[in-house]
This record gives C-alpha cells, sequence and structure tokens, in this order.
C-alpha cells in the first residue's frame, strides 16, 4: 500500500482544496491530510481557525478521498506536520508546485526516504478562491458606490505614476449591488473595481491585473472626496466629505461604452493631467466648486488632447469632462448650484457619498 501525505491549515475548505487532495490521492491507495491544530496555527498565523479542531477533523474525514486526518503541532513554521510524519512513515508528501515551505519539506523527505511529489497547477473545476477571498465574501458589503474624477487620472497607472503627482476623485451614489446596478455597463464609473469589492476579491490588485490603476476601487472603498499621492499603491493625501458638490454634478450618457484597458498605450499630455490634479487638489482644500471647475476642464482639455470626441455643452454647466480615461461611458458635468443642476435636461444627477 503506498500512502500519501499532505498538510496545510485547511482552515475554510473550498473546492481547489478538495481538487488537491484528490490529485494526491491519485499518486497511491491510502491519503492522509494533516492540518496544523488550534494553537500551532496561533503560533504561526496569530489567528484563530474559523472551526474548532475536532469539528475540523470531521470534516475532512467524511470526504471520500480521504483516509485519515490528524492535527499537527509541529513547533517548526511550515514543518507543523512533522512530528506525526516522523510517527507514520509515509511513501509520499505531495505539496503544490508553490509551496513557500518546498525546500524544508524536501530535506524532511530526503532525511526519511520519503518520495517528494510537487503536483503541478491543473486547470481548476472552478474559478480559484482563496480563504481570504472567502473571508471577504462573507464579511463582504452588500452595497457599494462608484465614482467620478476630477483631476490626475492615470498617474495612479504605476508605469505612469510620477512623485508628487496627485489623483482626485469623489465616490458617489446611487450606489450598486450585485442585484441592482442602476447605471450603464462600462461606463467609466469604476464599476469593474465595484464589482470586485462586492465580491470580496483585492479590488485594488484586481484593477492592476487588468493593466490599469488604482484609484477606482481606492475611493470605493475609502468613500468621500479624496486626494491621493501618485504612486504604485494607494496613499491617501487628504480627504473630505465632499458636502460641498451636494447638487453639483450630473452624468450624461455618451451612448458609446469607453475601454480603460484599450486606451492605456495611448499618447497624452502627463504635465497638463498632472497639473489637473494638483489644481482639483487645492479645490478640495479650500471645498470650492469654482477650483475644482478649473481642474475639470484642464482634465477635458488632456482628454481632447487624447482625441476624445468633443462633449455637448450644457446650459448652466462650468465644466464638463470624460469619467475615466476610456474614450465613452458616462461624461461628468459640473454645476454651481443645484438649481442649476436639476434644470439641466438628460442628466443623471449623483452625489458625493461619505461613510
Amino acid at each position: 500500500m503506498v500512502k500519501v501525505f499532505v498538510s496545510g491549515c485547511y482552515d475554510i475548505l473550498h473546492a481547489g482544496h478538495l481538487q488537491f487532495f484528490e490529485e494526491a490521492r491519485a499518486l497511491g491507495d491510502h491519503l492522509t491530510v494533516s492540518f496544523a491544530n488550534e494553537d500551532i496555527l496561533w503560533k504561526h498565523k496569530g489567528r484563530r481557525p474559523s472551526l474548532p479542531d475536532d469539528h475540523k477533523v470531521e470534516l475532512l474525514r467524511s470526504l471520500v478521498m480521504v483516509d485519515h486526518v490528524v492535527a499537527g503541532n509541529g513547533e517548526r513554521q511550515g514543518l507543523d506536520f512533522e512530528p506525526v510524519f516522523r510517527e507514520l512513515k509515509p511513501d509520499i508528501l505531495a505539496v503544490t508546485e508553490d509551496d513557500q515551505y518546498g525546500e524544508i519539506k524536501e530535506r524532511l523527505c530526503e532525511e526519511l526516504g520519503c518520495r517528494y511529489v510537487r503536483l503541478p497547477k491543473t486547470p481548476p473545476k472552478f474559478e480559484p478562491i482563496s480563504t481570504t477571498a472567502i473571508l471577504n465574501r462573507i464579511g463582504g458589503v452588500a452595497e457599494a458606490p462608484l465614482r467620478v474624477d476630477f483631476g490626475g487620472g492615470w498617474l495612479d497607472v504605476p508605469k505612469y505614476a510620477r512623485e508628487g503627482g496627485f489623483i482626485v476623485n469623489c465616490a458617489i451614489s446611487p450606489k450598486v449591488s450585485l442585484h441592482d446596478w442602476p447605471y450603464e455597463q462600462k461606463a467609466g464609473l469604476g464599476g469593474s473595481g465595484a464589482w470586485a469589492f462586492l465580491n470580496g476579491k483585492d479590488s485594488v490588485q484586481s484593477e492592476l491585473d487588468l493593466g490599469v490603476g488604482w484609484q477606482d476601487p481606492a475611493v470605493i472603498r475609502e468613500t468621500g472626496i479624496c486626494v491621493w499621492k501618485s504612486g504604485e499603491r494607494p496613499r491617501l493625501d487628504l480627504k473630505r466629505d465632499g458636502s460641498f458638490l451636494s447638487g453639483c454634478m450630473g452624468l450624461l450618457w455618451t451612448r458609446k461604452q469607453h475601454d480603460t484597458p484599450g486606451s492605456v498605450g495611448f499618447e497624452r499630455d502627463y504635465d497638463l493631467i498632472e497639473r489637473a490634479g494638483a489644481v482639483a487638489r487645492e479645490a478640495v482644500m479650500a471645498e470650492s466648486v469654482a477650483k475644482l471647475a478649473e481642474a475639470v476642464l484642464m482634465s477635458y482639455s488632456a482628454q481632447l488632447g487624447e482625441k476624445m470626441e468633443e462633449l455637448p455643452k450644457i446650459l448652466g454647466s462650468v465644466a464638463r469632462k470624460y469619467c475615466g480615461g476610456g474614450h465613452g461611458g458616462y461624461a461628468l458635468y459640473l454645476f454651481p448650484s443645484r438649481e442649476a443642476r436639476d434644470a439641466a435636461p438628460g442628466l443623471v444627477a449623483v452625489e458625493p457619498y461619505y461613510s
């Protein structure tokens, strides 16, 4: 009989764990699963398990591909299974190819004459998910705001970051949820960042993985009107509740979806974009709609220089620009008062959102 052994935290079981167990079990005739017991998990990870150890044993033991379950109590990080491993003397230790403790596990196998097997990443049966993502889903939000941006857009994309530059944006309501989305799709309002956030994902990393910037998920998570420092990751410079913008913002649907990832490589005036971010920061500090209008018009000028189509003028508005850099979606119109905004036809009224 060929005995196979695997180890891990297995704190919240998901389909990826089950697939790993199936592939490990296929290497032999008997599979032992070891998990770090509660005391060791606390010592090594600084957290309690999601389930008491006896519950976890029963849950793992009930799996059809698992023959034996043990709770590891080894003191060495990455080798919490070592005492029981030495006792059982399995034939194979199976690990994933990205196991961060692979080197010390391989040395243990060499010492004991056990075969060390790295299982390659195979196409998952389900979309991969991590324990962290599951916890985010459990504790996640039911609703999220979207966002509009005023100045400094593109300086949140790491390769275009500028030391001393600023990105200024604002979370807006009405909010969205997984079941209610009162806006057009692919609209330049940070919808992909909000969708990732609502699904419990690392929304900042999700946007960076798309090759775009982090400003959307950053302000959606932070709320309010925010000034961010340009750089690799979000760094908040200052924040206001945005109340000075109440009644001053409206959105016009351009009837054309935007595509930010497809626009990343376009030529644009980054000096003008940086100046717009600086002026927008001054406006937030002064809580001045008029000053913010200056920044918005500078941003719009940069967008026109990038060959975006000219937006229609709307009576009573003091500034306009596209929301985002994708050559479509919604356009933001700024007004000096609620009365002027509400008198303008064809707009979606939005308000600053702060929590």
